[in-house]
């Protein structure tokens, strides 16, 4: 399993529609194979000296059996409707493919 960490950052006053955009493909996500996971996520508030702060993003978490489903999700036609419907609002994504750590005796 897969797990990927998408930061989607958006311009200032735009995060709300990307996230309507992100909460109505969502479902379709979910029924793509491989898809064990699709969630938006997004700052928390809180005020603590050791905490990034990053009010204007969008971050997606998401898990996938293996990378071929991965990749089948990133050409899907509805992820190439969903960021041509968001292009204007997003300034950058960075994404991390990430799998378990392995563990030595």
């Amino acid at each position: 399993m897969l797990t990927v960490i998408a930061e989607i950052c958006v311009k200032p006053g735009r995060r709300a529609a990307v996230l309507q955009a992100i909460e109505t493909l969502t479902p379709t996500v979910l029924q793509e194979a491989g898809c064990g996971g699709y969630q938006a996520l997004t700052d928390h508030s809180a005020q603590v000296p050791w905490k990034q702060h990053s009010p204007d993003s969008i971050f997606m978490l998401e898990q996938w059996d293996s990378l071929r489903h991965l990749e089948g999700h990133q050409q899907a036609e509805h992820m190439e409707q969903h960021r041509t419907r968001i292009r204007d609002d997003v300034l950058n994504v960075k994404i991390y493919v990430l799998e378990p750590a392995k563990q030595t005796p």
